[in-house]
C-alpha cells in the first residue's frame, strides 16, 4: 500500500518551492536550471516529480494547457513559512513560545540588526 502524502513539505520541495518564491513562474526545465546555478544538479526527472508532488499538494498550479507547461506557488512563501514554524511550536516545542524564544536566542548573542528588528516586533506588539 502506497505511503500517504504528507501535508508539509519534504526538504527537496522547499527546495523547489523556495525557486518559484524567488523566480516565479516556470516551467520544470528552468526549474532544474535554476537550481544547478544554485549548486544542486537534480535530474529532469526528479524535478518534475516533485512539481507533480506539489502540485497534487496544492502547492503549485499549472498556469497553461501546451508544453511546456509553466507553473506557478499557489501558497506565499508567508503563508507556508508560518506553517512549518506552528508545526515546529507544536511537535518541538509542545507549543510553548516560550521555549522556542529561549532555543532560538538563548544561546548566541544577537547582532545589533536583529536587536534592531526584534525590537520593531515588541513595538509593534504593543500597539
Amino acid at each position: 500500500m502506497a505511503r500517504p502524502k504528507a501535508p508539509e513539505l519534504t526538504e527537496r520541495e522547499l527546495e523547489l518551492m523556495q525557486v518559484f518564491w524567488d523566480v516565479g513562474p516556470l516551467t520544470a526545465q528552468e526549474v532544474r536550471d535554476e537550481l544547478d546555478e544554485r549548486g544542486r544538479d537534480l535530474a529532469y526527472t526528479t524535478v518534475a516529480t516533485l512539481i507533480r508532488i506539489l502540485t497534487d499538494k496544492e502547492f503549485l498550479r499549472q498556469t497553461n494547457d501546451e508544453r511546456p507547461f509553466v507553473y506557478e506557488p499557489v501558497r506565499t512563501f508567508e503563508d507556508v513559512s508560518q506553517s512549518l514554524v506552528d508545526h515546529l511550536l507544536k511537535r518541538v516545542f509542545g507549543g510553548s513560545r516560550e521555549k522556542l524564544l529561549v532555543s532560538l536566542f538563548g544561546k548566541q548573542r544577537l547582532t545589533k540588526k536583529e536587536q534592531a528588528l526584534l525590537k520593531e516586533i515588541l513595538r509593534e506588539q504593543q500597539r
